[in-house]
């Protein structure tokens, strides 16, 4: 199964521009208002996101951050945790010593009353002390009826790591190294979930950023096999988070491509009717949480496929 119903998240209490990730994170700006008010405004994007979700029926699970210790990226829970269908959770290691803090036993209790089953977790925190990051599905992208994992190399995604990964879940590794321009320069982009998304199908994805020839024809191969129509982005429309989109299932069984409003904005006719022949486009605003923490609608929502106990 590729998509799924039911979708965890994280309310923010104290999220602003996290300075420890902004070194590699080109997508992050600052905003001239205060800490405060940057984090009023995110939840008041976050809850309206979730409305916006559960009024087509996903079932979205809302955990509140804590105050303490500071998280201020917490609202992008993917990145630290990932649930997949034989009960088994992946926890990742995190390149922002701040953000290590987000993974929360707790959360993982919360689930589990919820219903779902966690019977293995397999742990590559520890990879964190030898400064090797792996950082959940914002660096691993997963086809996994085809079980395949595509990568983008960075900093926060390690390809040793990516491969044992790829290993313990039994995924063939896809990898390549997407970059952007930076004041001139080519310099990889921080996560696989901006500049791709993988959909039941149809892949969008800026191919652009591939600039080795053979990665990108490898890439497209892949995707080609397995029947992916290619809804191909510009850098341009990257930046508006056009490639951090998630397929998910609404009421029954119905196929929603979510994104945000600056996302869909972004796109063109042609592409939107493309996504149109087999998902409805859900989009809200979060223009707070992506200039300020360099991530949008895919990166909140982290996908729960445990099974359920009862």
């Amino acid at each position: 199964m590729q998509v799924t119903n039911t979708i965890l998240m994280i309310r923010p209490v104290g999220f602003r521009k996290n300075e420890q990730t902004a070194v590699n994170n080109y997508f992050q700006e600052d905003l001239d208002i205060k800490n405060a008010e940057i984090n009023t405004k995110a939840q008041a994007e976050f809850d309206a996101f979730v409305n916006v979700l559960r009024a087509k029926g996903v079932n979205v699970i809302v955990v509140d951050d804590t105050k303490s210790p500071d998280t201020p990226d917490s609202i992008f829970p993917n990145n630290w945790v990932s649930f997949h269908s034989n009960g088994t959770v992946g926890l990742y290691p995190m390149y922002a010593e701040n953000r290590r803090n987000e993974r929360r036993e707790d959360i993982l209790e919360t689930l589990e009353e919820q219903g779902f089953s966690i019977d293995h977790t397999i742990d590559y925190t520890s990879a964190e002390d030898e400064k090797l990051f792996l950082e959940g599905t914002g660096s691993i992208l997963l086809d996994r009826v085809n079980e395949k994992a595509y990568c983008a190399l960075s900093v926060r995604a390690d390809e040793d790591l990516f491969i044992e990964f790829c290993e313990d879940f039994e995924y063939t590794p896809v990898v390549f190294t997407a970059y952007q321009s930076v004041e001139n320069k080519r310099l990889p982009i921080y996560h696989t979930n901006v500049m791709m998304c993988l959909a039941e199908k149809f892949s969008v994805i800026c191919l652009d950023t591939i600039d080795d020839k053979k990665e990108r024809k490898n890439v497209l191969k892949n995707l080609k096999q397995d029947g992916k129509e290619i809804i191909e982005i510009t850098e341009e429309q990257m930046h508006s988070f056009a490639g951090n989109m998630l397929q998910v299932m609404g009421q029954d069984s119905k196929r929603y491509l979510v994104m945000s409003s600056a996302a869909y904005n972004s796109l063109t006719d042609k592409q939107i009717a493309t996504i149109e022949k087999s998902s409805e486009i859900i989009h809200s605003s979060l223009e707070t949480i992506e200039t300020c923490g360099g991530g949008s609608a895919r990166c909140m929502m982290a996908e729960v496929f445990l099974p359920k106990t009862n």
